[in-house]
C-alpha cells in the first residue's frame, strides 16, 4: 500500500537552526512524492536532468537546477534514478528561525521580498547557478555557525539575483490540509507512473473514490487547470527531457512521451513550448 506523506517533518541536527542533507543515492524505497512542510527549502542539483513539479507548476531542468521553495508550498522531488545528477543538496528552515522579527530588520528588506517571491515558488537560471552552486555544497562542510552565517548571505545573494521566474500564479494559493495532499499525492503519483499510458477521468476518479464530476471540480479547484490540461503539461515536459538527451528520433519521443498521434503531438508541444519539438531540439544543440 502506498504511503500518504501528507506533512514532512524536519529536524536539524542539534546545536543547528538549519536541516541541510546532500542526496547522492536514490532511495528506491522512498521515492519522490507530494508532500509540504513549514520551512523553507533551497535545492541545487548538481548536473543532471529531472522534472520540477512546485505547486501548479511542471517543467523540466537540464544540467542541474536551483530552486527556493517558500514555507507549505507542495512540491515532488526533483532527482530520481533517470535523473543522472552528481549530487542534491537541500536546505531547510523555518522563516522564523531566528526570532519572528529578525527578517524586518531594514538590512533584510530585499531578504524579505525573496521570501515572499519564495510562496510561488522560484527557479535562478545558469549565471545564478553556476555561482551560488558551489557555495552551496560548501555548507555541508561548516561548523554550525559558519553555517548559519554564510546562509544568511546566501539567502542576500539570492535576493539581489535577477534571473530567476516565478513558478506559480501570485493569487493561487496552494491547499495544504492533509486529507488533500494525501489525495493529491495519489493523483500525482499515478500520473507519474502512468503518463505514458492512457488514463480516462473515470479511471483517475476511481483511484480517489470519487465520481468523475467531482474529481473534476475538485482538480480545477485546487490546482487551476483541468486534469486533462495537467497530464497533458506532464507529457509536454517528459517529451522536453527526451528531446534534451538526443538519443530518440521525434517520432518515438511522440509515442514514449504518451500522444499517440504525431500530429496532435507537434501541435500541444509548439502550443506549450512556443516551438515545434524539432526547433526545440535545434535551439538545445546550439546552445550546448
Amino acid at each position: 500500500m502506498k504511503k500518504n506523506p501528507q506533512y514532512e517533518a524536519i529536524a536539524p541536527a542539534p546545536g543547528s537552526s538549519l536541516f541541510i542533507e546532500e542526496l547522492k543515492d536514490f532511495n528506491a524505497a522512498n521515492p519522490a512524492s507530494w508532500h509540504y512542510h513549514p520551512e523553507m527549502e533551497i535545492v541545487y542539483v548538481n548536473g543532471g536532468s529531472g522534472k520540477r513539479h512546485i505547486g501548479n507548476h511542471v517543467s523540466y531542468y537540464s544540467d542541474g537546477d536551483l530552486i527556493f521553495i517558500g514555507a507549505s508550498l507542495p512540491h515532488f522531488g526533483f532527482t530520481n534514478h533517470l535523473t543522472d545528477n552528481k549530487s542534491e543538496v537541500v536546505i531547510q528552515a523555518r522563516e522564523d528561525f531566528l526570532g519572528a522579527e529578525f527578517f524586518d530588520a531594514a538590512e533584510f528588506t530585499a531578504v524579505k521580498q525573496l521570501l515572499k517571491r519564495s510562496k510561488q515558488g522560484i527557479v535562478f537560471s545558469e549565471k545564478t547557478k553556476h555561482r551560488l552552486g558551489p557555495k552551496i555544497e560548501a555548507l555541508l562542510d561548516m561548523k554550525p555557525f559558519e553555517r548559519l552565517i554564510n546562509f544568511l548571505s546566501l539567502l542576500q545573494e539570492l535576493a539581489h539575483a535577477k534571473d530567476y521566474t516565478l513558478l506559480n500564479a501570485e493569487h493561487i494559493i496552494m491547499e495544504t490540509k492533509p486529507q488533500d495532499a494525501a489525495r493529491l499525492d495519489v493523483i500525482y503519483s499515478f500520473v507519474s507512473d502512468r503518463f505514458t499510458q492512457q488514463i480516462s477521468l473515470s479511471e483517475m476518479a476511481d483511484k480517489v473514490s470519487m465520481t468523475p464530476q467531482a474529481f473534476s471540480r475538485y482538480f480545477k479547484n485546487k490546482t487551476g487547470k483541468t486534469f486533462i490540461q495537467f497530464v497533458t503539461e506532464y507529457r509536454v515536459t517528459h517529451a522536453c527531457k527526451l528531446l534534451a538527451e538526443g538519443s530518440l528520433s521525434i517520432t518515438d519521443v511522440c509515442f514514449e512521451s504518451g500522444f499517440n498521434n504525431f500530429s496532435h503531438f507537434n501541435k500541444t508541444f509548439k502550443n506549450q513550448t512556443g516551438r515545434s519539438p524539432s526547433n526545440y531540439r535545434n535551439a538545445l544543440r546550439q546552445i550546448l
